[in-house]
């Protein structure tokens, strides 16, 4: 049930921060994900490991969406910055990281599944965000930007999983935060 939630509740956020950002406002985005967010980490059995994991994605989101923001070829609607990610892409960040150690834990099995994932599945979100919601504008040629993203999604996916998969094993390892008995 909780794989299920944390699928839906993701996708959820997405809806809402692409309808949203397309109509100029942060506002849905950033309600959801919090919401979400909150939930999960509410549930987690390793509730310090989503927190690092949320914090490196949203690292990950200044990189990559940062990137292809500075060099223009992805302008994101409702963006305060048109340099910098806006805040309802870091909410869909935040919201992503949520189901590295749930329902997308299984990209942590193999080495480069994350990336077979992350190099043409999350640029046909942003295409999706695109075309049906106007959330997203990739300036031409549209190519280079699909291309960056998958690119950057394709390098940002393994290393979270694998920071996903060393720090569940530590946490495992040193149930209490890593303090040993």
């Amino acid at each position: 049930m909780r794989m299920w939630a944390n699928l839906l509740g993701n996708q959820l956020v997405w809806l809402c921060a692409v309808a949203g950002a397309g109509r100029g406002w942060q506002w849905p985005a950033l309600l959801a994900a919090t919401l979400y967010v909150g939930s999960q980490l509410a549930s987690s059995a390793q509730p310090r490991v989503d927190l690092r994991l949320l914090a490196l994605a949203l690292v990950c989101a200044w990189l990559v969406d940062g990137l292809a923001a500075a060099t223009g070829s992805v302008r994101y609607a409702a963006a305060p910055l048109g340099w910098a990610p806006p805040p309802w892409i870091m909410a869909l960040w935040a919201s992503f990281a949520m189901t590295i150690t749930g329902s997308m834990a299984f990209l942590q099995r193999h080495a480069l599944l994350p990336a077979v994932f992350g190099l043409p599945l999350a640029p046909l979100a942003y295409l999706s965000a695109a075309r049906g919601f106007n959330a997203v504008q990739f300036t031409p040629p549209a190519w280079h930007g699909v291309l960056l993203l998958g690119v950057c999604w394709g390098i940002a996916l393994p290393l979270l999983c694998g920071a996903a998969r060393h720090w569940s094993r530590t946490a495992a390892f040193h149930p209490a935060g890593g303090v040993s008995p």
